[in-house]
């Protein structure tokens, strides 16, 4: 019997159904001549800044729900890509992601792709026996009565687990 407790996960079916999603608008991306390099995941920071304009990284993060050091590495590769730069801010210390013309050549494209998966993933969950969307709906209800943590706490707590053993 093995010892490694990774061979078990519920959700990494749910990861590898996201990553093959992702991959797939990955392929739509590279068939479009000019959008070489672009990363499905850095759509929705583009569309963002397209529709808000020029925001710092701080401001960018929080309108995405992401941390800003998170942020700020995808801003740093998607400024590697020519897709935004940085300006200075209103004091020294903060910058402004700005997109650039590489960037909004593509937002046109970008707005019909994701128009067009919201399309696609609601026809998905309308041939499922019961939509994704639904599930995480109800799973964040349960998670507002008591979080995660709390509850990882909890059995943290508890008696010390060890994974299988071998004899």
């Amino acid at each position: 019997m093995s010892t490694d407790v990774t061979e078990q996960s519920l959700w990494r079916p749910l990861h590898r159904l996201t990553d093959y999603i992702d991959s797939e608008i990955g392929r739509v991306y590279a068939e479009m001549p000019d959008a070489r390099g672009v990363r499905p995941t850095w759509v929705l920071e583009i569309l963002r800044l397209d529709a808000r304009g020029p925001m710092t990284i701080r401001a960018l993060a929080d309108s995405v729900g992401r941390t800003h050091s998170a942020l700020s590495q995808k801003v740093a590769a998607m400024a590697k890509a020519g897709l935004v730069e940085l300006t200075p801010g209103p004091d020294a210390r903060s910058r402004h992601v700005v997109l650039t013309e590489r960037a909004r050549g593509l937002v046109d494209r970008m707005r019909a792709e994701w128009l067009a998966t919201e399309e696609t993933l609601a026809e998905i969950e309308a041939e499922a026996a019961y939509p994704l969307s639904r599930v995480v709906h109800d799973l964040e209800e349960v998670l507002a009565r008591k979080g995660f943590y709390e509850r990882l706490r909890e059995r943290l707590a508890e008696e010390p687990r060890s994974g299988p053993t071998s004899r």
